[in-house]
């Protein structure tokens, strides 16, 4: 298909492109590139998210604004030193006609790039600019849907707006049901996916798979974050420094052979884990030789990520409750919260644990919140099953 012809609904607007590597096609063309070269489309901008426009900036690293290289444009940063430099600046907007957000999402509540979409649609409607979402699948599926609902007061950049944690909704469903219930007033089109159905995972589309951050480096690194990110909120090591992320975990101090006789005990459903030795060559415990698990898993449709990541929090700390802590320090520009409430959504999760309250009771707390957001999202789904 011609350039010209895959940007006809761009052709004669003043674009800003809100990107990262994802914004692919399946030649490995990059949007910024396509959209520069095309005729009777004027790209003026790019603004790129957390890890930057070309994705080389680690996890919560404010990243500066800059000059393109490859296409000589404004490269604005949605992921500054502030809370304030999250969303695009009225003058970046001023003489634009459109924002296009290009970019792979990974299905999770608490991965900061639907935040991000969200804030610059707000941006858009005040700004008086159309927002058009280039979709994409999601990676981890569009059927299930699982976790606690965002209670008030928790909201940070890993929770803007109330979703279940694994939410099944690809960014252009999002982009509708954003538009709907924070009653935007916005000029908003979705350019669908072709040929995407919910029941499938990344590895089914054969879409080529770009590093949506430098630590999911997998598909299957998406499917196992819902839950695994989890331990962000703790000093147990989620396995950044290793080749691992988010599939391998632990903490100098742990018996991995214990901690993998606990977790098999749950009869966690689509897993099982191993017991590992890493060194996380930077991050928490960097050098440090940390003893852990692995995990695997054995049926992606069983597989219940949220479940599994509180499972591995809650026995890693049974297994040694005077040196497991909360992570305490500000998280995503909030203070005062621990960061695995804000994950979560609340603190209820995390006060279970503490009680010693059993994981079967958790789910059962959370159950009624997966039905409701179920329910909602029903108006904005788009493809089938």
């Amino acid at each position: 298909m011609l350039v010209e012809e895959r940007f006809r609904a761009l052709r004669g607007a003043a674009v800003g492109l809100v990107c990262n590597p994802t914004a692919v096609d399946r030649r490995l063309r990059h949007a910024a590139d396509l959209l520069h070269a095309a005729r009777g489309v004027r790209l003026a901008a790019l603004f790129g998210p957390e890890h930057g426009v070309r994705g080389d900036a680690q996890y919560m690293v404010a990243v500066g604004e800059e000059r393109d290289r490859r296409t000589g444009l404004p490269a604005y940063s949605l992921y500054g030193a502030t809370r304030e430099s999250l969303r695009p600046r009225p003058e970046q907007l001023r003489d634009l006609d459109l924002l296009v957000f290009d970019i792979q999402d990974v299905g999770t509540r608490y991965y900061t790039y639907q935040a991000t979409m969200m804030l610059c649609m707000e941006a858009a409607a005040e700004a008086g600019v159309g927002f058009v979402v280039l979709d994409r699948p999601n990676p981890i599926g569009g059927l299930a849907v699982e976790g606690p609902a965002l209670a008030p007061g928790f909201e940070s950049f890993c929770g803007l707006h109330d979703l279940a944690v694994r939410h099944g909704m690809t960014v252009g469903e999002l982009a509708r049901l954003f538009v709907a219930e924070r009653k935007l007033t916005l000029d908003l089109t979705v350019i669908p996916c072709r040929n995407w159905r919910r029941g499938q995972l990344f590895r089914e589309t054969g879409l080529p798979w770009v590093f949506p951050s430098p630590n999911m480096p997998t598909p299957e690194t998406a499917l196992v974050y819902p839950g695994m990110c989890l331990l962000e909120g703790t000093n147990l090591s989620e396995g950044r420094g290793t080749t691992r992320p988010f599939e391998v975990f632990g903490a100098p101090w742990l018996d991995a052979d214990r901690l993998v006789e606990a977790l098999q005990a749950e009869r966690l459903p689509g897993t099982s884990f191993r017991p590992v030795r890493f060194v996380p060559a930077w991050d928490k415990h960097a050098g440090a030789r940390c003893h852990g698990a692995e995990l695997y898993v054995t049926d992606s449709v069983r597989f219940r990520p949220f479940r599994t990541g509180l499972a591995c929090v809650q026995a890693a700390r049974a297994l040694d409750p005077a040196r497991f802590a909360w992570r305490t320090e500000p998280y995503e520009f909030v203070s005062g919260i621990p960061a695995f409430d804000l994950l979560a959504g609340s603190a209820r999760e995390r006060e279970a644990i503490e009680s010693g309250t059993a994981l079967s009771q958790m789910v059962g707390a959370w159950a009624g919140e997966e039905r409701a957001f179920l329910r909602r999202r029903a108006h904005f789904v788009h493809y089938p099953a």
